[in-house]
């Protein structure tokens, strides 16, 4: 499906991960939203915009299997994570707990948030290679403590590409009272997501990654009943609206400044393209091809694999632990050698590729990766 992209012919694209790709049809709906509000503004966002955005939110919905009003559109899962963290009300002494996996931004954010408030964000270690799934849920769980007010993880890791078993800590957080908060930034479109059935308290996911949206498409998810307490980033008109509207969750955080909502418009599309063309079998054709490049890197570094192969822990992504090397140094030879797009990073002393699939990646792909590594690899370490 190459062709079907719009990516730069002559680059090995192995980088989905990092931003996504957006699919030509996609885009050409993206860019007739933009051309149809520009063709009429007043009407497009003075009556039109409430309707349109409610479809939207539908097909989304339907998609994520959650109801229409516990969810709105957000730039991106960063964004919708701000306005949950800078919602709540912790007390000095308030621990949120996380990982050492998570994604580095949010990071940044819980720290914040924790020091303005005179709360603790805790990251728990998981070492690596990670042998079970009793493993996580040991070592998660044993920093859960009485001041645990929120646990806050990722349903598929930004930096190690694996697929935590959120449900079961989901589960066990809500018996004691605790908040949920999982990013979802890399799981929707590349593997099943079920809110309803996953039943976190709060759920934030990207479009524009492995859905294929246009960037800045995203959603940020709360059950009915702890939407009360998040407030809106932006308070506009939306906030103590008296207009007729399915919920204050959903006009709070919607209903804000004049703005382009053609990328949140597009995302129906892009959920009808990945309908039409068999996503649950590509989404596996994806994953043989990840386990494929996750094999024979480590088979050329002679390096664990930092999870089982089995077992689904991991879908269209997957990383890989490399020798000591100038990490920087081989990303730019990769692109500027070989024309290869591919993230290679520094993570808990160690240094690390992550390696995307997607639809219009084949084989010749990943045997350009390992050729261009086994010349490498050599002359960085």
């Amino acid at each position: 499906m190459r062709d079907r992209f719009l990516l730069r012919p002559g680059v090995v694209y192995l980088n989905h991960g990092s931003f996504g790709a957006c699919p030509r049809p996609v885009f050409e709906r993206y860019q007739a939203w933009q051309r149809e509000l520009e063709a009429e503004p007043v009407e497009f966002l003075g009556r039109r915009f409430t309707a349109l955005m409610r479809a939207a939110r539908e097909s989304l919905a339907a998609f994520a299997g959650a109801d229409p009003d516990d969810l709105v559109f957000v730039p991106n899962a960063t964004t919708g994570l701000n306005a949950l963290a800078r919602s709540l009300r912790l007390d000095p002494g308030d621990e949120v707990l996380a990982t050492d996996h998570e994604y580095g931004a949010l990071d940044r954010t819980w720290t914040f948030v924790c020091e303005k408030l005179g709360a603790r964000y805790v990251r728990r270690p998981l070492p690596l290679p990670i042998a079970s799934t009793e493993e996580i849920l040991d070592a998660v769980w044993s920093g859960v403590g009485n001041r645990t007010r929120v646990l806050f993880l990722s349903h598929v890791t930004s930096t190690t590409a694996i697929v935590f078993p959120v449900t079961e800590l989901v589960r066990r957080a809500h018996e004691r009272g605790i908040l949920t908060v999982i990013d979802g930034a890399h799981a929707p479109g590349q593997i099943p997501l079920d809110l309803a059935a996953l039943g976190t308290d709060f759920y934030a996911g990207n479009c524009h990654k492995w859905m294929n949206a246009p960037k800045g498409s995203a959603f940020l998810y709360a059950r009915a009943e702890v939407q009360p307490l998040l407030e809106p980033l932006v308070v506009s008109w939306g906030w103590h609206s008296d207009r007729p509207g399915p919920s204050r969750f959903v006009d709070e955080h919607e209903w804000q400044g004049t703005r382009d909502v053609a990328a949140y418009l597009a995302v129906p599309a892009a959920i009808e393209f990945m309908a039409e063309h068999d996503w649950p079998e590509v989404q596996r054709a994806c994953h043989d091809l990840a386990t494929a490049a996750r094999d024979r890197i480590n088979a050329l570094t002679g390096l664990p694999p930092l999870t089982p192969a089995a077992g689904g822990w991991f879908g269209q992504m997957a990383t890989v632990a490399l020798p000591p090397c100038d990490h920087e140094a081989l990303q730019r030879r990769l692109f500027d050698e070989f024309a290869i797009e591919v993230p290679t990073f520094s993570w808990n002393g160690g240094s690390y590729l992550r390696v995307s699939i997607q639809a219009y990646n084949d084989a010749s792909d990943v045997d350009a990766l390992v050729a261009a590594l086994s010349r490498l690899l050599p002359t960085m370490a």
